[in-house]
């Protein structure tokens, strides 16, 4: 049974919430059978703020596309740096390249690749870069399918990692324990997105897109609302 938390924060100042539902427009992200993975983080995304925005007046909530439009990883951080943010929250869809069994979701923070699947994760998610063009300038050389660039994610000390690793604790045990899902834990990875963020930044993995039953559930209206309500509920602790 899901369980909405009040946001009853009393904070003495405004705070910034940027939303950053993942790719879009001629990037499609994950393809499942019925569905595409931008679309499935955009109506997350939407329904999160949404709930934001109803419950927490104290909470400026700022979303890197609220359509099907593309946006450059580099520009999403951008517009969450300009807003001078005290969070981010990326919300994408996972796969695998073979196994179509595998469920459950994931919350990464930036920092070392200690497994292979991190790694291949990150890889994915970042390639959208190649379709902007450019992006050998824009992100110095960076190639996101070889593992050599990944190297600097090691040697990067992130200032907000305490509060990033808390947040996707948050977030991991709300879809755990609200929504039902199989808890695939908390990693760090090497995403772009979150490397230019100056503030606690997470990306969440909702499910899997190749598994057929994690793909209907979140494709349908209440497998949104579930998944937007464990976010909240993971951001009103997160404050708390």
């Amino acid at each position: 049974m899901l369980t909405l938390l009040i946001c009853l924060c009393g904070a003495s100042q405004a705070f910034t919430l940027v939303i950053d539902a993942g790719h879009g427009g001629k990037d499609a992200g994950a393809l499942g059978k019925k569905c595409k993975e931008k679309n499935i983080n955009l109506a997350v995304a939407l329904a999160f703020g949404q709930l934001v925005e109803k419950n927490c007046p104290d909470v400026k909530v700022v979303y890197t596309r609220k359509s099907d439009t593309f946006v450059q990883l580099d520009q999403r951080a951008n517009i969450a740096n300009k807003a001078k943010a005290d969070l981010f929250i990326s919300i994408h869809t996972n796969s695998t390249a073979k196994r179509t069994g595998v469920q459950g979701t994931e919350t990464y923070t930036l920092g070392m690749h200690k497994a292979t699947e991190n790694l291949e994760v990150a890889m994915r998610e970042n390639s959208v870069i190649t379709l902007e063009s450019g992006y050998k300038q824009r992100y110095e050389g960076f190639d996101p399918k070889s593992s050599e660039s990944y190297i600097i994610f090691e040697l990067m000390q992130d200032q907000n990692m305490e509060r990033s690793v808390k947040l996707a604790k948050l977030i991991q045990k709300q879809f755990r324990n609200n929504a039902g899902r199989k808890d695939r834990g908390v990693y760090q990875a090497g995403f772009l997105v979150l490397r230019e963020t100056s503030m606690p930044s997470a990306l969440v993995e909702l499910g899997y897109i190749n598994n057929s039953a994690e793909e209907t559930y979140l494709n349908s209206k209440n497998g949104v609302s579930a998944m937007a309500k464990s976010i909240y509920n993971a951001f009103v602790a997160y404050r708390k």
